[in-house]
């Protein structure tokens, strides 16, 4: 099985926080739609596995994109993929994007679940991260999509943010559980070099929050989601029961996957590839930066992706793909961390607890090949 991802790198504003690849002259969408399509037809043989599983939409802004562009992607990549067995497509959006009418014809497509990116319910948190959308916004979004007949909904919120933790923080996980979402993500706000938020920090106008608040908000995000009966699995994402991201935890499980769109990666087990084209390049023709996976490359993804995740590492996994020396030494330098508590061996496997995933860097860097 194998994951499809549509990048759609436009956004007609550019968040404080972002540093992702996006671009704002949204008069290039349409071109840059088209040449899509025709990267789905050149890039056809690069999955092994042609059966898909799950399509995901993301950004940028898919929502920028009518329903019926989104199904034409999918109907044109059925063409070409075994996708008889696809369970999950997403598409993010952007609360203020979500009228009703867009939300009704969403529900008339195959896509089944929305991503909503709400970041905050509050307005002046909102204000700060120069989101387009208000509190309000973005809980009429939520029940917009909820009456429409979607009912697969996650939203992301961010955590982290220097001023606006504590009470403010509570109120938005509150207003999160009050909509009935099935899943939330919640992301640590990084404050990177390019951007407004990395500006500010420049001019001493912002800074970063300490260890102890970092850990205080963590904690209480984890605590109050699984109290409400969310299973925290892995270290940004909360799901209910049966409604864990099913795309998302393809790359955290090593699954192969082609993306298409400018700024997209793709992996087919073997090989990476992605696009550091502008959209202008993109839509003249397809370049990509190749990378090659050593053993070393594969173990130590291994050991990243599945640290971050509830399931852990597979010490039988281990043995198989790369050797029983290589299982022993991990199992090795594990001990520390077991008699610490922050991580645990059981049945096979080496897990770090949820409430101690704000660790889980150091823990994942002590366990690496060189």
């Amino acid at each position: 099985m194998a994951g499809l991802y549509f990048h759609i790198p436009f956004c007609k504003r550019i968040c404080s926080y972002c540093d992702f690849f996006r671009v704002a002259e949204l008069s290039y969408l349409p071109s840059v739609v088209e040449a899509m399509h025709c990267e789905l037809e050149e890039q056809r043989e690069f999955l092994h596995d042609k059966r898909i599983e799950t399509i995901y939409f993301g950004g940028g802004t898919p929502s920028l994109l009518s329903p019926k562009e989104l199904q034409r992607l999918i109907d044109h990549a059925s063409e070409l993929f075994d996708c008889r067995e696809v369970g999950e497509i997403t598409v993010e959006a952007n609360p203020d994007d979500v009228s009703d009418e867009w939300a009704e014809q969403l529900a008339k497509t195959q896509i089944n679940r929305v991503s909503l990116g709400v970041q905050s319910f509050d307005d002046g948190e909102l204000k700060f991260m120069n989101r387009r959308h208000s509190a309000q916004d973005a809980a009429e979004a939520v029940r917009r999509v909820q009456r429409a007949g979607i009912s697969n909904i996650t939203i992301d919120l961010i955590f982290g943010v220097d001023g606006y933790g504590d009470a403010v923080l509570e109120n938005s996980i509150a207003q999160a559980l009050e909509l009935g979402v099935q899943h939330i993500s919640a992301y640590h706000l990084t404050i990177e070099p390019n951007t407004a938020f990395g500006r500010r920090r420049e001019r001493g106008l912002m800074r970063e929050v300490d260890e102890e608040q970092s850990e205080k908000e963590f904690r209480l995000m984890h605590e109050r989601l699984t109290a409400a009966g969310y299973e925290h699995y892995e270290v940004s994402n909360f799901a209910l029961p049966t409604y864990r991201a099913k795309h998302n935890s393809s790359y955290w499980h090593g699954v192969e996957y082609l993306g298409i769109g400018a700024g997209a990666h793709s992996y087919n087990g073997e090989m990476r590839h992605y696009s550091e084209q502008s959209v202008v390049e993109y839509i003249k023709s397809r370049e990509y930066v190749e990378e090659q996976l050593s053993d070393i490359d594969h173990f130590n993804e291994y050991v990243m992706t599945s640290l971050r995740c509830a399931e852990g590492i597979s010490l039988d996994y281990l043995k198989e793909r790369f050797g029983e020396p290589s299982a022993d030494r991990v199992l090795r330098l594990a001990q520390g961390w077991i008699e610490s508590e922050d991580l645990r061996f059981d049945a096979g496997r080496l897990f770090i607890p949820a409430e101690r995933f704000m660790i889980s860097d150091a823990v994942i860097e002590s366990l690496f090949e060189v």
